[in-house]
């Protein structure tokens, strides 16, 4: 009992010096390691006087991976392409109309600008000189797995540029589920789409 009473009144002695011992509240505390405190700012691009090469940007440790990403089993190049389209499948519902808008949002940033807003390949940079992408209702395009177009946003191919830093997996999925969506309005012709053997998900 008296040890909480004295703790007790220890406490209050202390606040009522924070309170009133203080010379004015307008004066701080005085700081031990200013240092801690206010730290010196480098932008990305500056030099540094204590990191490795006097950069301030350091690379990342060699097979380290960003929170939350996870790594995918397979390199770059048309073959691993290929085997993405037989072993992967969209983890989206073709039916969540929710997971459909986000993949047009991410479309309208990163793809538009090259496959056009309506998937026709007449987009800004195209249009500007830079080889045009073929239309997403080309044979070549309406033949090709869901896992195929997601490991070409995932690692690029040929003229196109890889994604996978600018884009989540979970976006890049949606962004798939989107294409289907543009396939389906671009749809030649169905005689056009038989003899072309397009998978089942581009169908009506």
């Amino acid at each position: 009992m008296r040890l909480n009473l004295f703790l007790m009144a220890a406490f209050l002695a202390s606040v009522a010096a924070n309170i009133f011992v203080r010379p004015s509240a307008t004066v701080t505390n005085f700081e031990f390691i200013p240092e801690m405190v206010r730290t010196a700012a480098y932008k990305a691009y500056s030099s540094h006087p204590d990191l490795q090469g006097g950069r301030t940007l350091q690379l990342p440790p060699e097979g380290s991976l960003p929170r939350g990403r996870k790594d995918l089993a397979y390199g770059p190049g048309e073959a691993e392409a290929l085997r993405a389209g037989t072993t992967l499948v969209n983890p989206v519902s073709a039916d969540d109309l929710d997971a459909s808008t986000r993949g047009g949002e991410v479309f309208r940033i990163y793809c538009s600008p090259c496959h056009g807003a309506g998937g026709r390949g007449d987009g800004a940079v195209a249009m500007r000189g830079f080889p045009a992408p073929p239309p997403l209702n080309s044979e070549k395009a309406l033949a090709m797995k869901d896992g195929q177009i997601f490991h070409l946003i995932t690692f690029g191919q040929k003229n196109m540029p890889a994604y996978a830093a600018q884009i989540e997996a979970g976006d890049r999925w949606k962004a798939v589920l989107y294409v289907r969506t543009l396939q389906r309005r671009l749809q030649p012709p169905t005689e056009t789409l038989a003899a072309a053997g397009a998978p089942s998900e581009v169908k009506p």
